[in-house]
């Protein structure tokens, strides 16, 4: 059961602003750096900045700035995870990147995806879950060895 306790966690709440990604970042390097293997960095650093992002652009859409988003980073001693909550509609992120994956598309023609596509690629577990208190949260793990 010491595999499940956290080693260290994290959280920061930000409103919803593109120009909090910089906070975001520079809150995720703090924390993660000292605690992650160096080639993990820039994983982590992706994937975070990512999911803020969509959940700015697309989850929070129609919602004012003011509407928090809370990010919380957990190191295990075998994986990190990381969560993102937002307050926006539920998205079935299974059949979007089922989609994706049907397409028969250049990689890069898909700009508006490809963040999906990168924290598809880059963790090892990735979900996004509609909570009882009525937000979602996108959970994406790493694992370190």
């Amino acid at each position: 059961m010491k595999d499940n306790q956290p080693q260290a966690e994290f959280h920061i709440q930000v409103k919803t602003d593109l120009e909090a990604l910089t906070e975001v970042l520079e809150w995720l390097e703090n924390i993660v750096l000292p605690v992650l293997p160096g080639d993990l960095w820039w994983q982590c650093r992706l994937i975070i900045n990512e999911g803020f992002t969509n959940v700015v652009r697309h989850a929070h859409r129609n919602l004012p700035p003011a509407t928090p988003i809370d990010i919380e980073v957990a190191v295990f001693c075998c994986y990190f995870e990381i969560k993102i909550w937002d307050r926006g509609q539920p998205f079935d992120l299974e059949a979007k990147l089922h989609s994706i994956e049907q397409e028969q598309r250049d990689p890069l023609d898909r700009e508006g995806e490809m963040g999906l596509v990168f924290m598809h690629k880059l963790t090892d577990k990735l979900c996004y879950i509609r909570t009882e208190d009525c937000r979602n949260c996108l959970l994406m793990r790493k694992n370190i060895t």
